[in-house]
C-alpha cells in the first residue's frame, strides 16, 4: 500500500481559478489590471527585475507583464497573485504558479518578487508557505519546483532556507533580452518531503 497521502493515478485538482490565500505576514490575492498603478510604485524602483531574463523597466512592460499572466491564467497554464502586506494593507510585489503539468501533478512557483522595502522581513517565506500548502494540500501535488538564475546567489539561498533541494543546472537555458545565455538552477519539494518544510515555514506565535 502507498504511503502517499492521495492515489497516483486519476485525481487532479489543480485549478488556475483565482483564489486568496491569507496568511500571518502575506495575503495573495488574485491578480489584475486594477494592479498596475501599485506595482510601479514598488516594482520600477532599484533593481527589482536585475534577475529576469526580461526586465520590466517601464508601465508599459509592467501593463504587458500583468496581461501575459492573465492570459496565460485564462488558458490554464497559470495561477498569477498580488502579494500584500498584511501589515500595512499595502501591495509588496508579485508571484505566481506557472508550468502546471496536470498530468503529472506539479507545479514551480516563480515570477516572484518584492519592492524593496518588503525585502527580509519574511514576505516571502509566508507567501511560499501558502502557495507551497495549496499546491501539496489542496491540489495534491506530488513536486513543486523553482528555478533561478545561476547568479542570483541570494534567491539560491533563500530556497535552500525553505528546504528545497537543488537538482541541478540548465546550461544555456535562457537568452536574456541583452543576448547574453541565462543557466538556469532548479529546486523542488515533493509530497515526501513537505510535512518537514511544513514545520519549518509554519508561522510560529499569536
Amino acid at each position: 500500500m502507498s504511503d502517499r497521502p492521495f492515489p497516483l493515478y486519476g485525481f487532479n485538482r489543480i485549478d488556475t481559478a483565482p483564489v486568496t490565500l491569507s496568511g500571518k505576514a502575506a495575503r495573495l490575492e488574485p491578480l489584475g489590471l486594477e494592479h498596475l498603478d501599485a506595482l510601479c510604485a514598488v516594482g520600477l524602483v532599484g533593481e527589482i527585475f536585475r534577475w529576469y531574463p526580461k526586465p520590466v523597466a517601464s508601465r508599459d512592460e509592467m501593463a504587458a507583464w500583468i496581461g501575459f499572466a492573465l492570459d496565460e491564467q485564462r488558458a490554464g497554464r497559470m495561477l498569477p497573485f498580488v502579494t500584500i502586506d498584511q501589515a500595512s494593507g499595502r501591495i509588496a510585489g508579485s508571484t505566481r504558479f506557472l508550468a502546471i503539468d496536470r498530468a503529472n501533478r506539479h507545479v514551480e512557483i516563480g515570477y516572484t518578487w518584492l519592492g524593496q522595502g518588503f525585502q527580509r522581513s519574511g514576505l516571502n517565506r509566508n507567501a511560499k508557505y501558502l502557495m507551497l500548502r495549496h499546491a501539496f494540500e489542496e491540489w495534491g501535488c506530488i513536486r513543486v519546483e523553482f528555478k533561478t538564475d545561476s547568479n542570483n546567489h541570494q534567491s539560491r539561498t533563500a530556497l535552500a532556507g525553505i528546504g528545497a533541494v537543488e537538482e541541478g543546472t540548465f546550461r544555456n537555458h535562457v537568452v536574456r533580452a541583452d543576448g547574453s545565455l541565462r543557466h538556469s538552477v532548479y529546486f523542488s519539494i515533493t509530497d515526501r518531503e513537505w510535512a518537514a518544510v511544513e514545520e519549518r515555514l509554519r508561522p510560529r506565535g499569536p
